[in-house]
């Protein structure tokens, strides 16, 4: 097939080649961007809370009358004997916040107390002996708490915890060189003795990403402020009479109290909800956008066919085969997709650039960039090969006719 003569007809066409060839490159700026957008998006709302979710049930409590420390400390161990006794429980603790939905403690923690001391963010859990059960967290070494390490914390004054949990990540964060296990680490200026390293915990607020994200601290605190919450573990498909029932359980120790449940799985799907929908219409528009260009391709072409098919009969009675017709089409489609994909690279990372600046967001990857090359090259010879088919097929008679 010979260049020259396609691009003698473009030349005659100027307008419409360069319509769709602007359309093929802003498709491909937008469809690139929007890839890496969506990749970003569902990576962030997959990623792993280091928990156990399945069949864990939050039950947010928070005391309408006025109980001393020591009463709320009494009914909490009242109110988790309760919850342990309903049929299909596996395990209950008391903490002070999860994963992902805050309320949130974010706090800095270093290896020595000295005012030059490395120190790096962590997110801080209260845990009981019965925590890394409830949250199915994986030991790695050290011990869990014991009973008698568990502190009360009524929201003032210093911390009670003498002994502390971390996770893997922060103990790389620390870059401790002769590990962790018996070491103390400073928090508000008191030292805490690491007695144990769970594999990994993500932090309380979504919006945590890069390797903080997981930088956690567990206390043998419970909370006597008031408020609280309680987690509780059961069979996946026992669930929804759980967050039915464990309400009721509690109300019936002591009905002076605000309490509601929900499964974990609801508060993962509320809190990445704009996640998933920012992911799902940044999709439609990359469909919608494909599908015009698409479109434009079909549309153009047909129009083509219809003004040349005396010069297709022509060629037709001069020797021309339908595959040398349908090669022809075919090429010339190719020569305006390659402009329009040369032009939509250059936006393309002139978008990401522009997005880069403007929301703090991550460099565009050139794999996404060279998937978009592919994808528009593809769409552009498929969409023209129902109208390069027609094309093949005039007969040699239409060189005979004179309208």
């Amino acid at each position: 097939m010979q260049i020259r003569p396609i691009l003698a007809a473009l030349r005659c066409h100027k307008t419409g080649t360069a319509l769709v060839a602007l359309q093929v490159a802003l498709t491909l700026a937008i469809v690139c961007n929007a890839l890496f957008v969506i990749h970003q998006r569902v990576a962030h709302l997959l990623r792993p809370t280091g928990m156990d979710e399945a069949g864990l049930v939050v039950v947010n409590n928070d005391w309408i009358e006025h109980l001393s420390a020591r009463q709320q400390a009494a009914m909490l161990e009242t109110d988790l004997a309760a919850l342990r006794g309903l049929p299909g429980v596996i395990d209950a603790s008391a903490g002070n916040t999860v994963p992902l939905a805050g309320p949130s403690w974010l706090d800095e923690i270093s290896l020595d107390d000295g005012p030059h001391a490395s120190r790096a963010p962590v997110s801080v859990y209260f845990a009981d002996t019965h925590t890394l059960s409830t949250l199915g967290l994986r030991l790695l070494a050290g011990r869990n708490f014991r009973a008698d390490e568990i502190g009360d914390f009524d929201g003032q004054g210093e911390l009670p915890a003498t002994q502390c949990i971390v996770t893997r990540p922060l103990v790389e964060a620390l870059q401790s060189q002769g590990g962790m296990l018996g070491r103390a680490v400073y928090i508000q200026g008191r030292p805490c003795t690491v007695v144990g390293v769970v594999a990994s915990l993500q932090g309380q607020m979504a919006g945590m990403g890069g390797p903080t994200a997981y930088n956690s601290l567990l206390l043998p605190m419970r909370s006597v402020a008031g408020f609280g919450l309680y987690l509780v573990r059961t069979r996946p498909d026992a669930v929804a009479a759980m967050v039915r029932d464990a309400p009721k359980a509690l109300l019936g120790v002591n009905r002076m109290r605000l309490v509601d449940a929900q499964p974990y799985a609801d508060i993962r799907t509320q809190v990445y909800g704009r996640d998933r929908g920012l992911a799902l219409i940044m999709g439609v528009i990359s469909v919608v956008l494909l599908a015009i260009t698409a479109a434009g391709i079909v549309g153009l072409t047909s129009f083509w066919v219809g003004q040349r098919r005396k010069q297709i009969g022509v060629r037709r009675a001069l020797g021309a085969r339908q595959r040398d017709i349908l090669g022809y089409f075919l090429t010339e489609n190719l020569l305006i997709s390659g402009g329009g994909v040369l032009l939509g690279v250059l936006l393309a990372v002139a978008m990401n650039l522009w997005l880069v600046v403007r929301f703090a967001m991550q460099p565009l990857s050139l794999a996404y960039v060279a998937v978009g090359v592919v994808l528009l090259l593809l769409l552009g010879q498929g969409a023209v090969l129902a109208p390069a088919l027609r094309a093949s097929k005039v007969p040699p008679v239409e060189a005979t006719r004179s309208v």
